[in-house]
């Protein structure tokens, strides 16, 4: 930077360019002149003249002032930056914020503000000049205010006004900062909108500088752009800010576009004549150009490729998009990120914000109280439903279309109904927004799409459209394996002859076949003979991959392969499945040979990214009994992969997870050593020992539960199972550290509930006791634990019951430090849970309908919704002024009704935590609060003597 400098002489001169050993200096802070000319520039000072200029008053006065606080320097943004160059004006504008943080005084310069005229009344006029002065209109001068240390402020006439401190809340008041914000608290701790409405009322003289004035207020950089306009700017500063918003990263779950590109290559490429002819149907081009018709279904069999046909609509719609908004999802059921409504919201509203970043503030409202919970509580499908609505009802978007694609809704195995309820309200609502989903021909889907929709586009009753595009499909396919096989011409026509004659209009078809026929070890003579055992129909062909693999030299190892991954609650890892299948020696050590295994289950299995993955949900179904046509071939194909049943795969997956977790797990198995340290610090684990049994210790218990709820007897299982009752002596606490590891504490929670509940009152001796007495551990220890991992061994051991049985089976983990233990009580008492983080005492709790929830009221002012089962906060209520005295659900759940000291009632709710209504009118502290039966109506009771019934409508 170059700074001024006052010489010993009393004259005013510019310094080199200064990167280091910068000295004390003062900053002025002033709003410009409406001539431009009459302030002094870089070149008035370099080429003289400077002191003709108007502008050189306030120059004179910085130095003065800077003199007398014994400051030789100082920097005036006009001249003190060679604005011709752009590097150094860019340099500049990234730096400022810096600059005023660094300077050892900030002068404010009001040339609006004279105290020359005399006092009303005793009080100074200055004041309401202040109050109303240019200065705090201004863009620039925001950071000014608040990036230095020092603030002083100065009339015209360059008398001292007071500082930031002394006219604070004058200041405050009429900008609406935040007293914490002036007084130098960290502005991450403001909220990204409550930071940008400091700025929202401020001009610049150039459009652009109102965003590029906001640098140092978020602490981002963008290149300086002037000319984009302001529109522009903005966007491109936050998108910044969003690249470092901890929101928008626990808001995305998967980014949609990475899911299209991943699909489109998995399934050969995208071909625009295999999908083109669905742009002149009469269906598509009516749902385009109508705004009468909102939601386009489109549906087909298995295989008919309707995911690819959306890939090619995304495509085309994109390139015309102009000023809209594009969103769109694809389901996958054999994917847990993406087989259920809450992936899908939040798929939606992310790519809605990537597009367009302001939006974000419609999450901000509720991620600013309930964090990361918001997208994963029990109520998160909830509160996204309201968001999504609430973003597409945004005045900003009025005039622009909006176009939501979600792929194979059957795949969406998770709030399926609540899902497509949404899609209706929605596309029938007077919003600018256009739906296009895709699924199998589903009755319940059906049934409620025809609610808003006949516009449905049946691939079954477009066979001949269809048919040509998987020709198109088959000829490129055959170009590929004509190039990579070298087959001659007559085995090349003869080729594409039977794939033309049987593919059926089955893209899936098509590619499982040529899958096959692309296999390294299948000689070009022997392709045809090959090519004719595969008929014609996706269910046949399964069939026939059954029948290839019962033939292979490996058949045993694949079948159980292809029962477990049909059974697994989620798509498992090369690694992990080594922990649940029993492989041959050597094969676990050997990642390829283990890739050429999965190859052999006959084309129903695909690897991506080493996870292994169903080719299709049709595959999937088609193992599980689920064929569209179930004779005797396919039940011979069920009964073969599953030929001990599938109560035997369950046993296979929990006995073999069990004794892997059992033989791996130990005290401190990252090597963390403190006690203390915490999760979110834990370092990467390279090679990582959990790594091969992540399924097996999330998902064993469930495996267990499986088990139990379809065998006839619980006896038969646990009576004298010695790995179980082993486990849970020698293993338990490890395992709790290991969930820890694995940010999966609230699933071991659950399945140790599950476990319980499934024991119900049977007396397994004790077994049932270990388990029992675990689930208790759990409950009470495990946020401890989940926090910091080797928490299970020191706080959790001291202060567990005296009888408890993990304290005693892990009396030798207990810290040896600890010289004088701490009084307990012998058992554990009636207290299942105790939930904190309320800052004040608690004055009202309530349970909600389904028992699932409680609601708490606290003189820190929150009402906290809770998760009854694991304890966890899933929402803080603010917005009570004074302590909440009462709580209550409405009889169904979806509100809260809260009474405060401040005269108020609230109802929120209950899924995203807004406040729906306030209800004013008593004039004193309100007691107590309840819903009518039918939730229609609140009643209240206060000190005022009176009890008000309200319209919990309408208020």
């Amino acid at each position: 930077m170059r700074l001024l400098e006052r010489t010993n002489t009393g004259t005013i001169r510019l310094t080199k360019f200064l990167i280091k050993d910068i000295p004390p200096y003062a900053i002025l802070s002033h709003t410009w002149s409406d001539k431009e000319e009459e302030e002094v520039s870089f070149k008035d000072l370099t080429d003289g003249g400077a002191d003709s200029k108007h502008g050189f008053n306030k120059i004179r006065f910085c130095a003065d002032q800077a003199s007398r606080d014994e400051l030789q320097f100082f920097w005036v943004d006009t001249c003190c930056i060679d604005k011709s160059s752009s590097a150094e004006l860019q340099e500049a504008i990234n730096s400022m914020f810096k600059w005023y943080c660094d300077a050892a005084k900030c002068y404010v310069y009001l040339a609006d503000v004279s105290t020359q005229k005399p006092n009303v009344d005793g009080n100074p006029t200055w004041k309401q000049a202040f109050l109303q002065c240019r200065w705090f209109k201004r863009g620039w001068t925001l950071q000014e205010l608040i990036a230095s240390k020092t603030v002083e402020f100065f009339s015209k006439e360059g008398e001292y006004l007071g500082d930031r401190q002394t006219l604070g809340n004058d200041i405050h008041n009429v900008t609406g900062i935040p007293l914490g914000a002036l007084q130098g608290n960290t502005l991450s701790g403001f909220g990204i909108e409550e930071r940008m409405s400091w700025a929202k009322n401020r001009k610049t003289t150039r459009k652009e500088d109102k965003a590029y004035s906001l640098f140092g207020i978020f602490d981002v950089q963008i290149p300086i752009l002037y000319g984009e306009g302001e529109d522009k700017a903005f966007r491109r500063l936050r998108e910044e800010i969003n690249k470092y918003d901890p929101c928008l990263a626990d808001l995305r779950s998967t980014d949609p576009w990475h899911d299209k590109r991943r699909i489109e290559h998995a399934k050969g490429g995208l071909l625009k004549d295999s999908y083109s002819w669905v742009l002149e149907t009469p269906e598509f081009q009516q749902w385009r150009s109508s705004n009468d018709n909102r939601l386009l279904w489109i549906k087909g069999d298995p295989g008919k490729g309707k995911t690819m046909l959306l890939c090619g609509i995304i495509d085309e719609l994109q390139k015309s998009l102009g000023s809209g908004l594009l969103t769109f999802f694809f389901c996958q059921a054999t994917d847990s990120r993406i087989n259920n409504a809450i992936a899908v919201l939040r798929g939606l509203i992310y790519l809605l914000i990537i597009q367009q970043p302001a939006l974000i503030s419609h999450v901000r409202r509720h991620y600013d109280t309930a964090g990361k919970n918001l997208f994963e509580d029990a109520n998160a499908r909830v509160a996204l439903s309201e968001i999504l609505t609430s973003i597409l009802q945004d005045p900003d978007l009025e005039t622009k279309p909006m176009y939501l694609i979600i792929d194979a809704l059957d795949e969406c195995i998770t709030d399926l109904p609540q899902l497509l309820e949404l899609i209706t309200q929605t596309s029938s609502a007077p919003f600018r927004v256009k739906w296009i989903v895709s699924s199998r021909n589903w009755r319940q889907i059906e049934e409620k799409l025809a609610i808003v929709t006949q516009n449905n586009l049946n691939l079954e009753l477009n066979t001949k459209s269809v048919a040509n595009a998987v020709n198109v499909y088959i000829y490129y396919k055959i170009s590929q394996l004509s190039i990579k096989k070298k087959y001659n011409d007559k085995i090349k026509m003869a080729i594409q002859d039977y794939l033309l004659s049987n593919a059926n209009g089955t893209f899936l078809w098509v590619a499982l076949v040529c899958q096959a026929l692309a296999d390294p070890g299948l000689r070009n003579w022997n392709a045809l003979r090959t090519l004719q055992t595969f008929p014609p129909g996706l269910d046949s062909l399964y069939v026939r991959m059954i029948q290839e693999i019962k033939g292979c030299e490996d058949s045993n190892l694949c079948r159980d392969i292809l029962a477990v991954t049909a059974t697994v609650c989620r798509p498992i890892s090369l690694e992990e499945i080594t922990s649940i299948v029993e492989m041959p020696d050597g094969l676990c050590d050997e990642p390829e040979a283990l890739e050429e295994i999965i190859s052999l289950c006959g084309s129903f299995l695909t690897l991506q990214d080493k996870t292994i993955y169903f080719v299709h949900q049709s595959a999937k179904d088609f193992l599980l009994g689920k064929a569209s046509n179930n004779n005797r071939h396919f039940q011979e194909a069920f009964n073969w992969v599953f030929h001990l049943g599938k109560e035997e795969v369950n046993h296979t997956i929990y006995s073999r997870s069990l004794e892997a977790i059992s033989t791996v797990l130990q005290r401190d198995i990252y090597g963390l050593s403190a006690p203390g340290f915490m999760i979110d610090q834990a370092p990467k684990q390279y090679p990582d020992p959990l790594a091969a049994m992540r399924y097996s210790c999330v998902y064993w218990i469930h495996h267990l539960c499986d088990l139990i709820s379809t065998t006839s007897s619980k006896r038969d299982i646990l009576r004298e199972n010695e790995t179980i009752h082993t486990f849970f002596k020698t293993k338990y606490l490890y395992w709790l550290e290991a969930l820890s590891l694995l940010g999966a504490m609230s699933d071991g929670i659950k399945a140790m509930k599950q476990l319980q509940s499934q024991l119900g009152n049977s007396n397994q001796g004790q077994l049932t006791a270990l388990i029992r007495d675990g689930y208790r551990f759990a409950l009470s220890y495990g946020r401890i634990i989940e926090q910091a991992p080797l928490q299970a061994y020191t706080s959790t051991l001291v202060f567990a019951p005296t009888h408890s049985l993990v304290k005693e089976n892990f009396k030798r983990e207990e810290p040896k430090w600890l010289t004088i233990q701490p009084v307990v009580e012998a058992q554990w008492n009636a207290c299942l849970q105790t939930l904190e983080g309320h800052g004040d005492w608690v004055t009202s709790v309530v349970f909600s309908p389904d028992g699932k929830q409680v609601a708490s009221g606290s003189g820190d002012n929150t009402v906290k919704i809770w998760d009854a089962g694991s304890g966890s906060c899933v929402q803080t209520l603010q917005g009570h002024g004074r302590l909440v005295t009462s709580v209550v659900f409405s009889p169904d759940g979806k509100q809260v009704a809260s009474g405060s000291w401040d005269n108020t009632v609230k109802i929120w709710d209950a899924g995203s935590g807004s406040c729906v209504q306030t209800l004013q009118g008593h004039g004193g502290r309100v007691a107590s609060v309840v819903f009518s039966p039918d939730g229609k109506q609140v009643a209240s009771g206060s000190y005022d003597n009176t009890v008000k019934i309200w319209d919990a409508g309408s208020g």
